[in-house]
């Protein structure tokens, strides 16, 4: 037999004793990752305090690593949502949490992109949690009917799900979502829509018009405090509201981006795309314009979400921060995973996460 042949029979040799060592190795170690997977709640790992996190950083523009708007607070040993954007739901999985800890879910406004994902939040809640109750949802006006209309689309999915599982894993009485609407009376700005167990939430009016009402909220634990800014242009209420505040939580939107987005799609005649690139620029916030109403109400940390465009080119993200860095330092552009540690009844602020 040729040296050539006997090569490449121990080659062949060689190659299929690794290939199958590697699977028996795989076959040994596997089953622990996957029950670690199941066992694993990174809530409990963390610090009493404030811990304000993003299962999605981005906005209703499609990305390779944006999910739609979703802000997570954990907060003992509870979790609650802030809004519900596409995938968001994936990735609280993702960043190793309880779907069972979600004591409730809170809707800045009702346009699509922070709703769109309530169902699937809704659905691995229910099943993923084993809930026996429905899931709270708070928002302004409008939110029964966003709720209702979920409840509606899903019921069937409930249906085959009860029957497949049963009562132990997918108990009817806990399917869906129950509206929990809120108003603002007279001139108030704001109103407290929830305090349990020493976690605060209030919302207050920002201006998303001609989505109105829209909302902000702030979340208070043990000396801590976060504000979410939800949809606005430059609002000074929102200010108002973030005064001294530890993390501010704020949309941006890049004007010279989307002019340049805007030009682009009229220079090849899509003048749909160009009329929704140019009407969007006055009813969002500036990256810089954040930055101004960081340092004016004294936040301690400023972390972007809501990331328009979603800067999945390289040197977007200079063009996209360039004015606001300028103005204020103390700031993270959030990522899909961005976690921020506010310890309980402390000064300290600590990014123990950068994405996913």
């Amino acid at each position: 037999m040729k040296k050539k042949h006997i090569f490449l029979i121990l080659l062949a040799i060689i190659t299929i004793t690794v290939a199958i060592n590697r699977i028996s190795i795989l076959e040994r170690i596997l089953p622990q990752a996957i029950e670690a997977r199941f066992t694993g709640n990174y809530i409990e790992t963390l610090e009493d305090g404030l811990h304000m996190g993003l299962c999605g950083s981005g906005g209703p523009m499609p990305s390779f690593s944006r999910s739609g708007p979703c802000v997570v607070a954990i907060a003992g040993g509870k979790t609650f949502i802030f809004d519900a954007g596409t995938n968001g739901a994936r990735n609280f999985g993702l960043m190793q949490l309880d779907f069972s800890t979600i004591e409730a879910v809170f809707i800045t406004h009702m346009h699509s992109d922070h709703i769109d994902g309530l169902g699937e939040l809704s659905l691995f809640h229910w099943v993923g949690g084993q809930k026996k109750k429905p899931l709270k949802v708070y928002g302004p006006p409008g939110i029964n009917h966003v709720v209702e209309g979920f409840n509606m689309a899903y019921s069937q999915d409930s249906f085959y799900r009860n029957l497949h599982h049963g009562e132990d894993v997918a108990s009817i009485p806990g399917f869906g979502m129950i509206p929990v609407p809120f108003d603002f009376s007279g001139e108030k700005q704001s109103t407290e829509v929830f305090n349990e167990n020493g976690v605060k939430v209030d919302a207050f009016l920002v201006d998303h018009a001609p989505a109105s009402p829209a909302v902000g909220y702030k979340i208070s634990y043990k000396g801590r405090s976060a504000v979410i800014s939800g949809d606005t242009s430059k609002n000074k209420n929102l200010e108002m509201q973030a005064a001294n505040v530890d993390l501010l939580i704020h949309s941006g939107l890049s004007p010279k981006l989307l002019k340049m987005m805007r030009d682009a799609a009229e220079r090849v005649g899509n003048n749909a795309q160009a009329k929704i690139f140019h009407d969007v620029l006055d009813y969002h916030t500036y990256p810089y314009q954040a930055a101004e109403i960081a340092r004016d109400a004294k936040v301690k940390h400023l972390l972007f979400y809501h990331i328009v465009p979603p800067l999945d080119a390289p040197g977007l993200k200079t063009l996209w921060i360039a004015d606001a860095k300028r103005i204020f330092k103390n700031y993270t552009i959030g990522e899909d995973g961005t976690l921020i540690s506010l310890p309980a009844n402390s000064n300290k602020i600590e990014i123990i996460r950068d994405s996913l």
